[in-house]
């Protein structure tokens, strides 16, 4: 079985993706496209973080160049005044906070939110957006979840008594999450512990064999595409960014 990273530094697919989950909300749906890519050689956050960082600004430059008259019907009609928010991000350098100064910013906060923040738990939309506000309403990545919260194939930093795993979420204003990556568990042994706890070894032999027979470190990232529409042209429901909008329970036969 061959590892395709092994032979490419850079891997990237974009397409339609199926969310499992039934979630009714302005921002969830239940057919989205998302960009996904990979990339090899690189032991570390700051990497994925820098092609995150890059993909949005440069892509947003282009439709910004190149879309003129399209991103402008919507900052008049939809949302005025919606350009002078995206600009900054596009001049500053996005922030990065750790998973637990993000919990100790919200505990510190005179906010009352719906989900107590707790360190385990999972960032809920509301933590999101204050967590981006606190930083001056700019683009924020949070590093270093813990590690029960991400998928058997994130990264492990070995680091105790707090357990976290090298992945990262990159926050963005009037959205919340619109990335989310980490590095890869290249380690065979670690990865197959994992699974082995997980229950999980004997339907995932496939990957374990691409980690046998030799892999390299890396890393990726996903990054949704409709929530990146609804960032840069300030929509606040995500169906209005996609042509035929599919979410749970839409199609009834």
């Amino acid at each position: 079985m061959h590892d395709p990273l092994s032979a490419f530094s850079a891997v990237y697919t974009f397409g339609p993706t199926f969310r499992a989950e039934n979630s009714q909300s302005r921002r969830h749906l239940a057919e989205f496209y998302m960009v996904e890519a990979e990339i090899a050689f690189t032991e570390s956050l700051d990497d994925l973080m820098k092609v995150m960082e890059d993909l949005f600004k440069a892509a947003t430059e282009h439709v910004f160049s190149n879309c003129t008259e399209d991103v402008e019907l919507f900052h008049k009609h939809v949302a005025p005044g919606h350009r002078e928010q995206v600009d900054p991000m596009l001049n500053r350098k996005f922030n990065v906070i750790s998973y637990t100064e993000a919990i100790d910013i919200l505990k510190s906060s005179s906010q009352n939110f719906t989900f107590s923040p707790e360190w385990g738990c999972d960032l809920q939309t509301e933590h999101e957006k204050f967590l981006v506000k606190h930083c001056g309403n700019t683009p924020v990545f949070v590093v270093n979840y813990p590690y029960e919260l991400k998928p058997f194939y994130a990264r492990d930093n070995q680091d105790h008594p707090r357990h976290t795993a090298a992945a990262v979420d990159l926050l963005v204003p009037g959205v919340g999450e619109l990335c989310g990556g980490s590095l890869r568990e290249e380690r065979l042994q670690l990865l197959t512990q994992r699974l082995s706890q997980a229950g999980l070894e004997d339907t995932y032999a496939w990957y374990l064999q691409l980690r046998e027979f030799g892999s390299v470190p890396h890393g990726g990232f996903g990054m949704g595409f409709e929530r990146y529409l609804q960032c840069i042209l300030g929509l606040n429901n995500i169906k209005d960014a996609i042509p035929f909008a599919r979410f749970s329970h839409s199609c009834q036969l």
